[in-house]
């Protein structure tokens, strides 16, 4: 809904200014400092939003002074875009990240409302009733599974909590996505383990690749480094995954989680699409560098993604999930479910590949840049 803003009228702004020249005299006779009651330039302003639309947005209010964001912030001292300074405001941050472009996306705020409007929980709207006994190689697999997903989850959530305090408070609608991201993961983290534990299974084996790729991540110098391998390749490639949940499924719990999932994933991805977005445009000498990255992150996904690489194709992962796609574990249903599974890698690149493009990187495709074994799967 578009936003009116408009000015108080009929003011009479020279008796406005004297009233509080004499409530300042006031004050300054009985010691009190009150030119903090100075009248912002916004004050009587309406707001002409959240009537129809069911609720006041981020986006609604954020109109004047408020909603200018600096391309540099040299706010260090924790106070709310849009407020007055204070000279004597100690600094309770050090924030790296203080170049707009460095986190910043447009439809930060958007994603953000929608996070927090679309929240479920595991408790009540997972319909655990629907659990019934599976045989013992299918719900070992589901537990192997679930448990593989609660370390992953875990990383996700893990890996961009530090960047909320790095960043200054004149970017906080990416914070507060990033908050709101973090709750996401959370709820994945106990749905997988609730699964996991809920049918008589339990947790399975750690696994034996998580640390080099969440270190990875982890070790990203700069938000959008982290961004990218975060959002674009790991959440991404969940994502797909989550997407062709069903096939996995021998329940409406199971369905239900990978649904509810999948719609947190997508915010993920989302976000990350559209940072690198405004990045490109925004600071067009970094394509290089975020290139670089998109090398890297493809070396990984192509190997992941190719069944002929022993070290993939015996991941407990991998096999769990060829198991669950093909209905057991027997020669003939491994088969099958190792043929499902290519399916979901190709499906992992295809959608990478497109992100990509939307994200403003679609040049790595045409020129050569890009992984070669990539079109591999788009042609397959």
């Amino acid at each position: 809904m578009a936003t009116e803003t408009r000015p108080a009228t009929g003011e009479d702004t020279t008796t406005e200014a004297s009233a509080f020249e004499q409530l300042l005299d006031y004050g300054k006779d009985r010691g009190y400092k009150l030119d903090w009651l100075q009248p912002r330039e916004t004050l009587g302003a309406t707001l002409d939003a959240g009537r129809e639309s069911g609720g006041l947005l981020l986006q609604d209010v954020d109109q004047g002074p408020f909603g200018q964001v600096p391309d540099f912030s040299d706010n260090l001292t924790g106070r709310p875009r849009g407020a007055l300074e204070r000279d004597n405001s100690p600094r309770v941050g050090n924030y790296p990240v203080r170049t707009k472009a460095d986190v910043w996306l447009r439809n930060g705020a958007q994603l953000y409302e929608e996070a927090v409007q679309r929240q479920w929980s595991s408790a009540t709207d997972v319909p655990w009733e629907t659990l019934e006994e599976l045989p013992d190689e299918i719900e070992r697999a589901e537990c192997q599974l679930a448990t593989f997903l609660t370390e992953v989850e875990f990383v996700a959530g893990d890996v961009p909590g530090k960047w909320i305090s790095y960043t200054s408070p004149d970017y906080y609608e990416p914070r507060m996505y990033l908050i709101s991201q973090i709750m996401d993961e959370a709820r994945h983290m106990d749905v997988f383990r609730k699964r996991a534990l809920a049918n008589g299974g339990g947790l399975m084996a750690q696994l034996n690749r998580i640390g080099a790729a969440g270190g990875v991540i982890d070790s990203a110098r700069d938000f959008t480094e982290m961004s990218a391998r975060l959002h674009i390749s790991g959440e991404g490639s969940v994502l797909s995954l989550f997407r062709m949940g069903e096939l996995m499924s021998y329940n409406e719990a199971e369905k239900s989680m990978y649904r509810l999932a999948a719609s947190d994933e997508s915010r993920h991805v989302a976000f990350g699409v559209m940072h690198l977005q405004y990045l490109a445009a925004a600071d067009p000498d970094r394509k290089a560098e975020i290139h670089s990255y998109l090398d890297e992150i493809e070396m990984g996904l192509t190997a992941a993604a190719d069944p002929q690489n022993p070290a993939v194709r015996g991941t407990d992962s991998n096999t769990s999930i060829a198991i669950l796609m093909g209905g057991g574990a027997d020669d003939q249903s491994l088969e099958d479910g190792q043929q499902m599974l290519l399916a979901v890698r190709q499906r992992q690149v295809k959608e990478y590949m497109q992100r990509v493009r939307v994200a403003g990187f679609g040049e790595r495709f045409e020129n050569g840049r890009a992984n070669p074994v990539l079109e591999q799967y788009v042609r397959a």
